[in-house]
């Protein structure tokens, strides 16, 4: 009877972390966005905001001894603390700038841009069936992109500049996390204060402080909160990541990332009546099959490397 309350309390956290996920993960997405067309909330500094709670809600983690941090050099994160600058300032200006639709499609092009940078740069080997699925991949992204009536060039420029540094952050990360022996939080703890501080530096040469448009504007309380309200999502944002990746697998957290993917699609059509033409929705399926079969091929050959781990004598 105790074995089958605790797996039942376990599955329920794990439900209620993949719920937390789900909701946060969408909902980032459409209250930015709703944040940039209803408001006009600058971007830089609303990621400003984004990082700052992110801090503190870790620091609130930390005391509540969810983490325990690790003493890290600043100049072992500094390139790293700049890349998620710009990750995270180029993904909302993609956002801001584009339909939902071909900004999350444009996400997609992170992978090939990863296996490209690990192919070049860390001579890193693909298999031939991985890097097939980069083209329907990369053919609905086009396709997409060509047929959307909202296109607009400033816009993939931001798309493609946030999809280059996206990759290069998701790379260091994982460089770094090995190279440092610490976990995503551990690392995220002290990136995201050094983070804001290059970002409180660099927002008054783009952004105004006060008046209209500015941080210290006359803003509507409507509009604070929301934005405060953003800045939690993304804290959780962060936080769900690493736990569901923790607490069941990869193959469970990527799976979930395309049921993810699929909502926020229908949801910018929805929420924002983004037009959707029929080359468009042919991108989109291009984009979905290639992803879904790189999620299969991937972890096909980590089951793979993994049996022969354990069959080695």
């Amino acid at each position: 009877m105790s074995v089958r309350l605790s797996d039942l309390f376990k599955n329920t956290r794990i439900i209620t972390g993949l719920l937390v996920n789900l909701f946060s993960s969408i909902c980032i997405v459409f209250v930015n966005k709703w944040i940039y067309v209803h408001y006009g909330f600058p971007n830089m500094t609303l990621t400003l905001v984004h990082f700052v709670v992110t801090w503190l809600g870790l620091f609130v983690c930390h005391k509540m001894d969810m983490f325990s941090p690790k003493s890290l050099r600043p100049t072992k994160i500094l390139l790293l603390a700049l890349s998620f600058c710009g990750f995270v300032a180029f993904t909302n200006l993609s956002l801001q700038n584009n339909t939902i639709g071909t900004y999350q499609l444009a996400k997609a092009m992170t992978t090939p841009a990863i296996i490209a940078i690990q192919t070049l740069y860390y001579r890193k080997a693909f298999s031939t069936k991985i890097k097939l699925t980069l083209v329907p991949i990369t053919l609905g992204v086009v396709l997409n992109s060509y047929y959307d009536v909202k296109f607009n060039l400033l816009g993939m420029v931001f798309a493609t500049l946030g999809v280059l540094v996206t990759s290069l952050y998701q790379v260091w990360v994982g460089a770094k996390q090995h190279e440092l022996q610490v976990n995503s939080m551990q690392l995220l703890y002290y990136q995201a204060p050094m983070s804001s501080a290059f970002l409180l530096v660099i927002v008054p040469f783009f952004e105004p402080i006060a008046g209209e448009g500015g941080i210290f504007g006359p803003w509507s309380l409507p509009a604070l909160v929301m934005v405060i309200f953003s800045g939690v999502i993304a804290f959780l944002v962060n936080l769900s990541i690493y736990w569901i990746i923790g607490n069941t697998s990869a193959v469970t957290y990527n799976m979930f990332g395309h049921f993810k993917f699929c909502i926020t699609l229908l949801g910018g059509y929805v929420l924002f009546q983004d037009p959707l033409s029929l080359n468009q929705g042919l991108g989109i399926f291009c984009t979905l099959v290639g992803i879904l079969a790189y999620t299969h091929f991937k972890l096909a050959e980590q089951d793979e490397g993994k049996s022969r781990l354990v069959q080695r004598p």
